[in-house]
């Protein structure tokens, strides 16, 4: 059995996931983020969609730790960052040369045993909060750092860019870097799956999911906010075009007045809503954008999770509303 399946950060930029899906691909790895925090700047947006259409995802999240303790901690960033969307494949960890490199600029060196422990460590974090965990690395990084012995112990995801598969023992296998698809403008990598993770993480209890069909479900009618500072119920829903009542309902809020930053907050899709986005280009300011479509510099801000008003970068994605 080989299921096809690709994974993206937000080099790929803007996907089209409607083309993806129609073109056979039955999975998708998204880059969640990196450190301790970092999150994916394309990742709600191609979770959002994801979920949406019913393709499932899994994701991974990229190791710049230098100690057992920082991996933790990198968990505890990815967890907080997925939770509130549908996975039916694993939570994985990224780790390669990059990571011994960065590791090496802080003056750690990595040895077999502390990049296992590292390993460890952040998948542990992920069994620990109900979510089936993976590692990722390529042949090399395997040899030298990782050995055999952690695929034994969690879901390996194998990275070989080959025209055969080596027969390594692997749940996924990463073969190419220079995929074209539908829907993504210039290369992605491409998978294929070997394990029906959807039946394993069902089957198991994990991920939040419950039931035991394998299937997966019906596309949710809602889409996903992040609360940020200062928000409040009745300002997103009129953001939205709902109602606080459809907010707490669907949401399990006995309180509307106690909403909390970094909850991820679900946000019913009304007859016709259609998020509206914007792609920044070079000159324009946030003040100037909130302008143009009528609402404010801090709703925006909100919205995209922009820390700094004043920094905003042509290229990318603003989302409106």
């Amino acid at each position: 059995m080989s299921i096809k399946g690709l994974d993206v950060s937000e080099f790929q930029g803007e996907v089209d996931w409607e083309k993806v899906k129609a073109a056979g691909y039955q999975f998708a790895m998204l880059r969640a983020g990196y450190g301790n925090d970092t999150v994916d700047k394309r990742f709600r947006e191609n979770a959002a969609a994801c979920n949406r259409i019913g393709l499932p995802i899994g994701v991974y999240w990229f190791c710049y730790a230098c100690s057992s303790k920082k991996a933790v901690q990198e968990a505890d960033g990815c967890i907080d960052t997925i939770s509130g969307y549908r996975l039916d494949y694993p939570v994985c960890y990224d780790i390669e040369q990059a990571s011994a490199d960065y590791a090496l600029k802080q003056g750690v060196t990595y040895t077999p045993a502390l990049a296992r422990d590292i390993v460890r460590s952040f998948c542990d974090r992920i069994e620990a909060n109900g979510y089936y965990a993976m590692f990722y690395t390529n042949r090399n990084f395997l040899d030298t750092y990782l050995g055999s012995s952690l695929a034994d112990r969690y879901a390996f995801w194998y990275a070989r860019y080959t025209d055969s598969y080596d027969g390594t023992d692997c749940g996924i296998w990463q073969y190419s870097s220079t995929g074209r698809i539908p829907g993504i403008s210039g290369n992605v990598d491409l998978d294929l799956g070997y394990i029906d993770y959807p039946s394993v993480i069902k089957k198991a209890g994990l991920n939040h999911l419950t039931g035991s069909s394998p299937s997966p479900s019906p596309s949710p009618q809602y889409i996903t906010y992040v609360i940020q500072s200062g928000d409040t119920l009745s300002e997103i829903a009129n953001r939205y075009g709902t109602t606080v009542a459809a907010l707490t309902q669907l949401n399990g809020i006995s309180d509307p007045d106690r909403i909390y930053a970094g909850n991820t907050l679900k946000v019913p899709e009304g007859t016709g809503f259609v998020p509206q986005y914007y792609t920044i280009r070079s000159g324009d300011t946030l003040s100037g954008i909130a302008q143009q479509y009528g609402t404010t510099v801090t709703a925006l801000a909100r919205l995209n999770g922009i820390p700094d008003p004043d920094r905003i970068y042509a290229g990318e994605r603003l989302r409106i509303r």
